[in-house]
């Protein structure tokens, strides 16, 4: 199939014109990334954001995939002299992985079957005849291929039933009908393994289950799964009704039931679509079903990531950031507002030691010397306890309080990457700053931790793990660029994700910078060494310069499109300095007198938006919340209950809330609104601050139920 096919696939599929389609894979073929292409190439995508044109890409990647995968098959069916004119057609202008492999099977290479072990004894011959089910006495037809090979009449019949039996298996007909019966009335059936009851608890809601497989949702499939692996209990699919499938396949088969040979054909049928063709579409229908399991709990990771990624930053305050403990303290560490370690310091306020007084003498001080705005307290162990300390703790100014997630937190600091920024301090301290910069600015601490890491997601050690990371990476990046950085101040892990850098390009910025000092404009970034034109011009508009020789250098304008600000700015008669940010000036600006063949009104359009806000962040502010002091622990709930929270993961059957005690709630979809909804995600966003009401506690499992009460 040539491209242009392909393409006009592809628009198809994803319902998009062949312009946005072509235009996008000649980009991305061209080497230019997703964020850049959804950014700053909109004339030629017709505006795609950045998760069509990643559709277009996975899609486009998949259908090369299958091209590929169609060269193995024809090499295999010409070495084999078997290669006819239709099937090459037919071949060629396949789309379907499954259609390809049906089409293969006859000519696949195959492991010593009882069908190809009855073929080496020369029946094949004995089962054409048999396929014919013509009135011929089959005892006769078998007796003539009775010799040192076949040691009776019936040796012979049973091998060529074994014979049949693959065609039917092999068959495109047979297999497209069980296909289509599978995918009607398919049932996903969980068995406990008799003797495992004990052992599998956590599992027994899937004892017994059978459901329609249509209706079987995500987090079911794959903790049936996941129950499967660990070898508690027994997962199978298969159609509601067996008999229905035989009728259709007798159909295709079997042509007169009332002949000799039609009776051995039947059984043949039977026998092959029990042995061979229903495990065969039972396996492409789990691993199918798994794949769309997997796709929607990827969905759902990269929702939750997205929002995290993107959470209110508090910027650059002075923050004194806390690990709580108990046994072993709460670890302090004070950081100056880029977010530098300065000092570091345990206390232990809470029991065993209860040594409240000097706690509060050290925490004052710390407050004083380093001038401390800011206090961040991790929301794991001790933390209710630790906020309630540090808020009766009296200081000489206004300080304000948050609690910061701290998930992830203890993945970076054993890290390679903690190490070597604080080589000479223990995990402890490092976790410590972990707290303290993810309240500064989420993005750039959160890029450090493995996003698996960090909990926001549903089963995912169970999915794909390929297609999850691709996913998680192509979701960091788009954040990350969404959002851009400073190139003087990021680290080098943030830049990693810049379009078009990579940890190569990366490192050596951060290099140059320590050599030479901070960046003054976006040129010099062609000085740094393995910075070719085209990396320079998909990485340099995410990369900002504050204070730069030009201040465009300190927005998100490209510096292809430098040029036509010039003109806009001279058309005022003003410099581009005072152009920027004055809303008067840039609403008197025609665009249509600026649109060339390259630049359109989308691409101008971004650029006076840009210009009234040059460098704005798109992320919120942050805000605190403060939890209900009367409930510390599970035991404090009472049905009724209407609490604060805040929502900390989103899966596709509800919403788990944070109401200030060690155990979630969780708020099913059901209880997130007065109308019936299918994606949670609709309704709530992570870290959002909610009111919650009380439904059910079950202190013996640690479960909490909660209704969403106001948004």
């Amino acid at each position: 199939m040539n491209l242009l096919q392909l393409q006009k696939h592809i628009a198809i599929e994803l319902q998009l014109s062949e312009k946005q389609v072509i235009n996008t894979i000649k980009l991305l073929t061209d080497g230019a990334t997703i964020p850049f292409i959804s950014r700053y190439r909109k004339e030629m995508t017709d505006g795609l954001d950045e998760v069509k044109v990643g559709e277009i890409s996975e899609l486009y990647d998949k259908l090369l995939d299958l091209e590929r995968r169609k060269e193995t098959v024809v090499k295999t069916i010409d070495e084999q002299g078997k290669m006819t004119d239709e099937l090459r057609e037919r071949i060629d202008n396949c789309l379907n992985a499954n259609e390809l492999e049906d089409l293969y099977l006859p000519f696949k290479p195959k492991r010593r079957t009882r069908a190809e072990i009855a073929r080496e004894k020369g029946l094949e011959p004995l089962a054409k005849m048999i396929m014919s089910q013509n009135d011929g006495n089959v005892e006769q037809m078998a007796r003539r291929f009775v010799n040192e090979k076949v040691a009776s009449i019936e040796e012979a019949v049973h091998g060529a039933q074994d014979i049949i039996a693959e065609w039917v298996n092999e068959s495109e007909s047979a297999r497209t009908v069980i296909r289509k019966i599978f995918a009607y009335q398919g049932v996903i059936t969980s068995k406990i393994i008799k003797g495992k009851e004990e052992e599998a608890q956590k599992y027994r809601d899937y004892f017994d289950v059978s459901e329609k497989l249509t209706r079987c949702s995500s987090h079911r499939l794959l903790a049936m799964r996941r129950g499967e692996a660990e070898g508690f209990l027994r997962v199978s699919i298969s159609p509601s009704d067996d008999e229905y499938c035989m009728e259709r396949l007798e159909q295709i088969f079997v042509r007169k039931r009332s002949t000799e040979s039609s009776l051995i054909v039947h059984q043949a049928v039977k026998d092959g679509y029990k042995r061979l063709l229903k495990p065969s579409i039972e396996t492409e229908f789990a691993a199918e079903s798994k794949e769309k399991a997997d796709r929607e709990a990827i969905r759902v990771f990269t929702e939750n990531l997205t929002q995290l990624l993107l959470e209110p930053p508090l910027g650059q305050q002075r923050v004194l950031a806390i690990d709580p403990g108990f046994r072993t303290g709460c670890k302090m560490v004070a950081l100056d507002a880029q977010g530098c370690l300065l000092y570091n310091e345990t206390i232990y306020p809470h029991p065993p030691q209860n040594e409240y007084a000097r706690a509060q003498s050290k925490l004052r001080k710390m407050v004083e010397q380093y001038d401390i705005q800011v206090i961040a307290i991790g929301n794991g162990t001790a933390s209710r306890e630790t906020e309630h300390f540090i808020k009766n703790t009296r200081y000489d100014r206004a300080v304000k309080v948050f609690v910061v997630s701290e998930k992830g937190a203890s993945v970076y600091s054993a890290s390679k990457i903690a190490r070597e920024e604080f080589p000479d301090y223990d995990v402890t301290v490092r976790g410590a700053v972990s707290i303290g910069r993810r309240l500064m600015d989420p993005l750039a601490e959160l890029v450090k931790i493995e996003p698996k890491a960090i909990g926001v997601g549903q089963y995912q050690h169970d999915v794909d793990q390929t297609a999850l990371k691709k996913s998680l990476d192509r979701t960091v990046e788009n954040a990350v660029n969404k959002v851009g950085v400073d190139l003087n101040t990021a680290s080098k892990h943030l830049l990693t994700y810049i379009s078009g850098l990579g940890a190569t390009l990366a490192q050596n910025i951060v290099n140059y910078r320590t050599d030479n000092g901070a960046f003054t404009g976006r040129k010099q970034l062609l000085k740094v060494p393995k910075m070719g034109a085209k990396t320079f011009e998909q990485a340099a508009g995410f990369l900002r310069i504050t204070d730069a020789d030009n201040p465009l250098d300190n927005s998100n304008v490209h510096p292809e499109s430098y040029p036509i600000v010039e003109k806009m700015a001279k058309h005022l008669n003003i410099d581009v300095k005072n152009l920027i940010g004055n809303k008067e000036f840039l609403q008197k600006i025609d665009l249509r007198q600026f649109i060339t063949d390259k630049t359109g009104l989308p691409t101008l359009t971004d650029i006076i938006t840009e210009l009234e806000k040059p460098g704005r962040d798109p992320r919120k502010s942050v805000k605190i919340l403060e939890f209900d002091d009367k409930v510390k622990n599970i035991t404090d709930l009472k049905t009724g209950m209407e609490l604060p929270a805040i929502i900390i993961n989103i899966t596709d059957f509800g919403a788990f809330a944070d109401i200030g005690i060690k155990e979630n709630g969780l708020i099913h979809k059901s209880q997130l609104s007065e109308t019936y909804i299918t994606n949670p995600s609709d309704v709530v966003s992570l870290h959002q601050h909610v009111k919650v009401s009380v439904l059910e506690v079950d202190i013996e499992r640690k479960r909490i139920q909660l209704k969403l009460i106001e948004k």
